[in-house]
């Protein structure tokens, strides 16, 4: 199957996790590829492993300048933008007066402005090729968590981003959306599952019985790139197992 045989896609946060699930899925289908992600070697294994057309540069999406050039390389190496997903992002737990407040503004500028720079330097090759805009947010832009307000501050507003910036660019042929992941198995998750007690009430929780895998985000995103999602825009896509259709409550008997 070769879907995005014609297609050019921009990742973030592309060498690990849910964004390297994301290139392998989009390579599958035939896409050429310009990925980016802070991590220079992780980068360079990927690109290697994937072969085809990829083009790769390190980049810290909270710099502004360096998500413009991220953008330029694509053009410059493929001539287009067609899809554009904004995968990139760190994570933080822990109270809202504890640790140095570098640490809040770390998250925000990671995630949240990650998402802004990348767009606002891709908007108007979208535009041209009528492409579009997946978001990585989280079922933490949903509702709230736990001792992680700093990140579900920046996933609360990536949702609202999503829906805003798909209002402003629906006229323009340019299409917005995000998925929302509950927990995923990647390299930031791994000390969870090393705590199999925790593990167990995530599970619990989830209908369907357990966490996913990049994979399981993969599959959702290449659909909302898709011709098949022609006519979705300003979605935000819980991909969670059936977390988010649950009350709260616990069961009943």
């Amino acid at each position: 199957m070769a879907r995005f045989s014609d297609t050019v896609v921009v990742i973030t946060g592309a060498a690990s996790g849910i964004g390297e699930g994301v290139a392998r899925r989009f390579a599958a289908e035939g896409a050429s590829l310009m990925l980016g992600d802070i991590d220079a070697d992780g980068l360079d294994r990927l690109a290697q492993s994937l072969g085809g057309a990829v083009a790769i540069l390190p980049t810290d999406v909270s710099d502004r300048a360096a998500c413009t050039a991220l953008v330029q390389a694509a053009v410059d190496r493929f001539g287009r933008i067609d899809v554009l997903v904004n995968n990139a992002g760190v994570d933080h737990l822990g109270k809202l007066d504890e640790g140095a407040f570098s640490e809040f503004t770390k998250v925000i500028e990671t995630d949240l402005y990650g998402v802004v720079h990348m767009s606002r330097a891709a908007i108007a090759h979208l535009r041209e090729a009528k492409g579009c805009i997946v978001n990585v947010s989280s079922v933490s832009g949903l509702g709230g968590d736990w001792n992680h307000s700093f990140y579900c501050a920046a996933k609360g507003a990536v949702t609202n981003f999503t829906r805003a910036l798909a209002m402003d660019e629906a006229r323009n042929g340019v299409r917005v959306n995000a998925v929302n992941p509950s927990l995923t198995y990647t390299a930031l998750t791994a000390g969870m599952k090393e705590q199999p007690d925790l593990i167990a009430k995530f599970e619990e929780r989830i209908p369907l019985g357990r966490g996913a895998e990049p994979d399981d985000i993969a599959g959702v995103v290449a659909f909302l790139a898709s011709d098949d999602a022609r006519f979705v825009t300003g979605v935000n896509l819980p991909v969670d197992g059936g977390l988010t259709a649950s009350n709260g409550q616990p069961p009943l008997s």
